[in-house]
Formats: structure tokens, C-alpha cells, sequence
């Protein structure tokens, strides 16, 4: 039985979804720099090729009997108020007439914010190449012609009339921007439908600008004309980019794991919550009456994708959801059940027809111990490993929240500088050994410790409990598989995510950077846990963390997606790194779900493309929980899970109460 969430109204972006003021400031700068750099290109001989292409437009127009610029300039120049008026006009009102509707758009219509910066900047960037390749005089450059310069003979201020900015560009007549800019205010005005007065007063003031650039001898007509071409383009450009099925374009970030999936590799994160079953087990209606009412109503969990060319990001588009699509009940033979029926679930991946999430109550056993399990699974596209817990949380009782931080960061330019010295650390980072192809199968495995034997034995050793974790993974690695030690050259490379953003309310998309630590797997786990300690300090360094997060959310967006898949499939797997190894935040209390309080918590994340291990640790409650997913053509899971169980269970013998380590030191999220 399907339980609707309402129709499919299509979410709009609202002011909150506005890019940063700093990064449109500085692509203004950026247009405007463009234009200074081709007013700088050509010098005395560029004049003179302006002025003969300026002599074949006149010629052009005399031959069509278009050249009606010389009788209106004869007609204004004698009216000299009039000429001023019009040369007031001329200098200032398309710069004005075009700053107040973006200023507006940014202002009381955000969600076309991004339509309009993008048709203007096109407009203006086909206008430049023009001036470049095609630089041409105005009429009033052509003295034999008999043009009078009216706004030199005024000395307009603001134009080149006035002293002051006398160098201005003057061979840049075709096309004319003066028309460009007042006739885009008027495209734009009208695919906001705004009141017909607004669109009224902008037609004259279109017509206006057309008959003053013609009357003070500044263009043709013909350069009127010409400038509707990028006008077109530009406004073709920001459709083509913007419009479409409606609903909000899928972030970079998140889309980056939509690539990585079309190699094979599933790509959604979750967990698996193990249940008593002493007494009744719990029921799929149970399953579903609980989701429906604390997990389906989530924004993300409402929304399915909607892709309509390979060449842009698909959008998010509410459907109405069919809990029976959602929500399964599986049972699981054999002694090993529970866990095959997790890696069976872990390398499906998830239908892209209907909201990417599922819940499946398993019924199998672990270690022929009979259990029930509720398996929630999300893509990597929706939420990463923090707000996929943040999700599930909501299916527990009493309601609690993660303490995650909720500082600011660093400001603007200390980012900036973050970034660039981010982007050249990661450039000097080597890549790992290839361990042979890989497959799209799964394995899975289970460990459970008490957490606070975990972190006395990493106080112990003065170091991190993620620091303590990866050295115990690699360890376990080089236990169960030496000879992929030795094809790896000794040493794995290990993605550990980082949060880099504390995530939302309603939990939807990444908010998290990878740093890549190189492992060496060598004897004494001590020594090898120091290593990993001093290797592993550029995590607490902002500046990798800062820079992968900037190409993730800032760099991608900027390509083409079939570029953006090819940059995921290549940075996201064996030629990068060979295992994931992150340490997520849970809550510090004992919590219920279905009226049962839990077993066990473990994580699930998903492998990179051909690489063997993928592991999540969560704390929750008292417990540690440990979730490992292999390539069970290159690695057995549960025979890493035992392995890495044994090395941690013998660290800390004595047990002394402290307080949960907080998030901020444990390992923050799930890549």
C-alpha cells in the first residue's frame, strides 16, 4: 500500500539560494577586466583598421538606404541644451537602467538571479570578442563625413568628453552596448512579466538610447542591430543552463557522485541498526508507519531526479512517494544472513525513477544468532555519512541533536588564501598503486567494542580515536592480506573525510572535503600508530580540507558535466587511494527505535571504483560500532572486521568513566 506525500509541486530557489555577493562582485571585475584588456590590445594601427571598417558600414548603409545617423546628428547639434541633455543621456542611463534591474533581480526575484548574470555576461563577452576581432569607429570619427562630436564638444562628464577618462575605448561601435544593455534590461523585464508600465517605460527608454546614439554621431544603425545576435545568445545561453524541469540543479558536490556511479560502483551511504528479538520481532507495517511519519516528510526524501541532457547537472523534482517502493522486508538464510543481505543491498544501486533512499527490515542472523535489522540506505547524492545519521536519527526516541559546530569559519580572503595554498599542496600529492580491476559485488562486515576502551586506549597513546582507527584498519589489512600489501608498495593510501560545513536541519547534500594519508604498513602497531599521528596532522591543517571542498563545490561547477564525470571517475578510486576509513559522530545517550533499544549502530559507505575496503566506525551510546564494506574479489570483510576487533579489543584494559570525545575530535564525516 503506497502512502502519498502530496503532489508534485516543484520547489523554487528563494533568497537563501543566492551565490555569494564577494564571488558576483568579482566576476563584474572580471568582465570589466576583459574589456581592458582588448581596450589595451593594437594601439595606432588598430585606429586605423576601426576606421575603415567604420567607412564599410557607412557605405553598406548608404547602399541600403539605411544612413539616417548624419540627418538626426545635423538636426540635434544646433540645440545645444538638447545636445547636452542627449549626451547626458547617451553616457549614463544604459549603465544605470542595466545596475538597477540587477540590483532588483538580486534583491526581490533571487531565484533569477543566476538567468540574468549569466545572459548579461554573455551578452557582454560576444560584444568584447567583437571589438577584438572587429574593431570599429563611430560616425563621429569620420571627419570627412561632416558628423559633429556633441559629447566632446560638451565635455560630458563620464564620457570621453570629460579629461578624465579621455582614453576611453572609442572603436568599439559594433556592436553598440548602449542599445545591448537598455534593450536586455527590456528582454529581461518581460520574462518577468512585471507590470506593463515597467515594460512601457523601458521601450522608450530603448527607443530613446536608439535615437541618441544615432543623433550624437556615436553609432550606426547597423550597430544597433547587430547587437541583438549576443542578446539572443546570451538570453539562449541562460535558458539553455537554467531553464528546464523545474526544481533546484543539483549541486556539484553531490552530483560528483552520480558520475562515480556510472562505473558500476553503488554510491549511497546508511547504516544498519540490529534489534532484540527475544520477544516479538518488529513488523514492516511498524517499518513503514515509522518512516512515513519522521523520515519520508524530509525535503530530499520527497524529491526525485530529473535529468534532461548528459551535457547539464540534473535537478531535484518533487514526486509523490510510494512507501511500498521505499520500504522492504527481507529474509536472510543461513548463518551469516544479516550480513550478506547487507552487501546484497550495498551493491544495488539505488533506482533513479522514485526518491534515491530505502529502509529494509532484514530478518537473518549473525553468527547463527537470530536478528532483525532495519537497514536504511541513502545516495551519496542526497546526504553524506554525518547527514545520513542526522536523518536516521529522527527514527529514534527521545528526539536528540549531534553537537555539531556552528562556528562561521574564516572570513573571505583568509579562505581565498586557504584555497590557493590547498590547491598546491594537493598538486604535489602522489597517487596509489593500482591493486588490479575490482568489482561491483560486496561484502560485509561487523565489529562491536565498548567505546570507552577505544578512546582510553587512544588517550593512552596521546592520539585520536581516528588516528587509532586507520592505523588498526591498516593493521588488520596486513594481517588478513599481506600480499595486497605488498602489490600496494607497502603502504595504502587512506581517505579520511572531513566535515567542513556543519550540516542542516532537514540533512541534504555533502558537506564534507577527503584528505588522502599515505599508511605505511609496518610491524609494532605503536610505532605505526605514531606515524599515522604525524602523518595524519595535514587533517588538522585547513588548507587540503579547504581546497577540495572549493573544487567539489566551486571548481565542477564551472565545467561541463561530461567533464565534471570524467574529473570524479578519475580522482574517485585506484588511481588516488585505496581504502575510506572515516570515524562519524553519534549520540552520547541510550535511544529506542521501535519501543527496542539497538543491539548495535553500524555504518555502511560505499567503495570507490576498485578499491577493496570502505569503513565506517560511529560511536553511539557506549558502544562502537564498526561497519565494513569490501570488494570481496580483493578482501574478505569480516575476516578485516575480526582482525581489527582483536587489535582494538586488546589496547585498553582498565576502564576509567569519561565524557564522550567531542565530535570536533572524533572523525567528522563520510565522503
Amino acid at each position: 500500500m503506497g502512502v502519498g506525500l502530496g503532489p508534485g509541486l516543484s520547489r523554487r530557489p528563494t533568497a537563501g539560494d543566492r551565490p555569494a555577493l564577494l564571488g558576483q562582485l568579482g566576476l563584474g571585475l572580471a568582465l570589466f577586466g576583459v574589456y581592458l584588456v582588448v581596450d589595451a590590445v593594437g594601439g595606432a594601427a588598430r585606429q586605423q583598421t576601426a576606421l575603415r571598417h567604420g567607412r564599410q558600414i557607412f557605405d553598406l548603409e548608404q547602399r541600403l538606404g539605411l544612413d539616417v545617423e548624419h540627418g538626426l546628428n545635423h538636426w540635434l547639434a544646433p540645440h545645444r541644451t538638447l545636445s547636452t541633455l542627449a549626451n547626458y543621456e547617451y553616457a549614463t542611463t544604459y549603465i544605470l537602467s542595466a545596475l538597477a534591474l540587477l540590483v532588483w533581480v538580486w534583491v526581490r526575484r533571487p531565484e533569477q538571479w543566476r538567468f540574468a548574470r549569466d545572459s548579461f555576461l554573455v551578452l557582454n563577452l560576444i560584444a568584447f570578442a567583437t571589438f577584438l576581432l572587429y574593431p570599429t569607429a563611430p560616425p563621429r570619427m569620420l571627419s570627412e563625413l561632416g558628423f559633429v562630436d556633441t559629447v566632446s564638444r560638451g565635455h560630458t562628464v563620464g564620457s570621453w568628453g570629460w579629461g578624465l577618462v579621455d582614453t576611453a575605448n572609442q572603436v568599439a561601435a559594433l556592436p553598440s552596448l548602449h542599445i545591448g544593455w537598455a534593450l536586455w534590461v527590456s528582454v529581461v523585464l518581460a520574462r518577468f512579466t512585471v507590470g506593463l508600465r515597467w515594460q512601457a517605460l523601458s521601450a522608450a527608454h530603448v527607443l530613446l538610447t536608439l535615437f541618441v546614439v544615432m543623433a550624437t554621431a556615436n553609432h550606426y544603425l547597423l550597430d544597433a542591430v547587430a547587437v541583438v545576435v549576443p542578446i539572443m545568445v546570451g538570453v539562449w545561453f541562460a535558458q539553455w543552463r537554467h531553464d528546464g524541469p523545474a526544481g533546484e540543479v543539483v549541486a556539484s558536490c553531490d552530483a560528483f557522485f552520480l558520475h562515480v556511479e556510472a562505473t558500476g560502483a553503488a554510491q549511497h551511504v546508511g547504516g544498519v541498526v540490529t534489534l532484540p528479538t527475544r520477544d516479538l520481532a518488529p513488523t514492516l507495517d511498524d517499518v513503514r508507519r515509522l518512516v512515513a511519519d519522521r523520515l519520508a516528510p524530509l525535503p530530499r526524501f520527497g524529491q526525485r531526479l530529473a535529468v534532461t541532457s548528459r551535457w547539464r547537472r540534473p535537478r531535484w523534482v518533487e514526486t509523490p512517494v510510494d512507501l511500498a517502493q521505499h520500504v522492504h522486508e527481507v529474509r536472510a538464510e543461513g548463518p551469516h544472513g544479516l550480513r550478506d543481505a547487507v552487501a546484497r543491498l550495498a551493491e544495488e544501486p539505488l533506482p533513479r525513477d522514485r526518491p534515491l533512499w530505502r529502509v529494509v527490515l532484514v530478518h537473518g542472523a549473525v553468527e547463527a544468532v537470530p536478528t532483525s535489522a532495519v537497514v536504511v540506505l541513502v545516495h551519496h547524492s542526497v546526504a553524506d555519512g554525518v547527514g545520513t545519521i542526522v536523518s536516521a536519527m529522527r527514527l529514534f526516541d527521545p528526539p536528540v541533536t549531534l553537537p555539531v559546530p556552528t562556528s562561521a569559519g574564516p572570513g573571505a580572503l583568509r579562505r581565498a588564501g586557504a584555497v590557493a595554498v590547498g590547491l598546491a599542496q594537493l598538486a604535489t600529492d602522489g597517487g596509489a598503486r593500482s591493486l588490479g580491476p575490482g568489482s561491483s559485488r560486496r561484502d560485509f562486515g561487523l565489529a562491536l567494542l565498548p567505546f570507552d576502551d577505544v578512546r582510553r586506549a587512544a588517550k593512552d597513546r596521546g592520539v585520536r580515536v581516528t588516528d587509532l582507527v586507520i592505523a588498526a584498519t591498516v593493521d588488520a589489512v596486513r594481517t588478513v592480506a599481506p600480499a595486497m600489501i605488498a602489490q600496494a608498495g607497502g603502504s595504502l593510501e587512506v581517505s579520511v573525510p572531513l566535515l567542513v560545513r556543519a550540516p542542516t536541519a532537514a540533512p541534504q547534500g555533502n558537506a564534507t572535503a577527503a584528505i588522502i594519508v599515505d599508511v605505511p604498513a609496518r610491524d609494532g602497531f605503536d610505532e605505526l600508530v605514531a606515524e599515522v599521528t604525524r602523518r595524519s596532522r595535514r587533517l588538522r591543517r585547513p588548507t587540503r580540507a579547504a581546497a577540495s571542498r572549493f573544487v567539489m563545490a566551486s571548481g565542477l561547477r564551472l565545467l561541463p558535466e561530461p567533464a565534471a564525470a570524467w574529473f570524479a571517475r578519475t580522482v574517485y578510486g585506484a588511481r588516488f587511494l585505496h581504502l575510506v576509513a572515516s570515524n562519524l559522530p553519534g549520540p552520547s545517550q541510550s535511544l529506542t527505535m521501535l519501543g527496542r533499544v539497538p543491539t548495535g549502530v553500524y555504518p555502511i559507505l560505499p567503495l570507490a571504483p576498485d578499491t577493496p575496503l570502505a569503513l565506517g566506525a560511529l560511536s553511539w551510546g557506549r558502544d562502537f560500532g564498526i561497519g565494513l564494506a569490501t570488494d570481496p574479489v580483493m578482501l574478505d570483510a569480516q575476516a578485516v572486521a575480526d582482525a581489527l576487533r582483536d587489535r582494538l579489543s586488546h589496547l585498553g584494559d582498565t576502564a576509567r568513566p569519561e565524557s564522550v570525545e567531542p565530535l570536533q575530535s572524533q572523525e567528522q564525516p563520510s565522503a
